[in-house]
């Protein structure tokens, strides 16, 4: 690999480890540890690269204002992927108005929902949402399911899951037919209620 991104690797996990509060990082960790190295291997600039993950530091300091964890990012070409759940009006307001003040974002796919903490742990007791180790299989065995078939270029694609049982595919797929392929793959887990495709189509 060039020693250029070897060098932007070693950027993107310093700056962006700096902004984020301790639990994210961990969620990073345990969710995508090829994340930020499929980030600098990929067929994109390293200026496209690094507007996105800018945007991400700037999310990512939204929540560390507002003092919460409760939502996660995806970032693909600047179009950006929010997913959370809080349990607080105030809070989740201020966030959504945080992050629509973020420059430079494309495109704003925007899936936070609010909840009362009464309301999620009734849901969860009825099964109708998962606690947060059963999202991070889900999300996990997903992204297996990408790496695991030919014909997929795992590294071009974004992946997370919701509480809900919802899956949300962002990045690039070289042809309809491999987009095809990595929705259906998607769509085979147990647990997915839906999949949310956000992925384009560019060779």
């Amino acid at each position: 690999m060039r020693r250029s991104a070897f060098a932007f690797l070693a950027i993107t996990i310093s700056a962006t480890f700096a902004a984020v509060p301790a639990a994210a990082q961990l969620s990073d960790l345990l969710l995508g540890p090829k994340t930020l190295f499929d980030r600098a291997i990929e067929a994109r600039s390293l200026s496209d690269l690094a507007r996105d993950n800018a945007i991400v530091i700037d999310v990512n300091r939204v929540m560390a204002d507002l003092g919460t964890i409760k939502a996660s990012t995806q970032i693909y070409e600047q179009d950006l992927l929010i997913t959370g759940l809080f349990a607080e009006g105030k809070t989740y307001r201020k966030f959504e108005k945080g992050v629509r003040a973020v420059e430079g974002v494309k495109k704003l796919y925007w899936h936070v929902a609010y909840m009362t903490e009464k309301a999620k742990e009734d849901a969860i007791a009825a099964g109708r949402m998962m606690d947060w180790k059963d999202v991070l299989t889900l999300e996990t065995k997903a992204q297996a399911r990408l790496i695991g078939t030919a014909g997929i270029a795992d590294v071009n694609f974004r992946v997370t899951a919701d509480p809900f049982g919802n899956l949300y595919l962002m990045g690039r797929a070289r042809s309809d037919e491999e987009l095809k392929k990595a929705i259906g793959k998607l769509k085979e887990g147990d647990d997915v209620k839906k999949v949310y495709n956000y992925a384009l189509v560019r060779p």
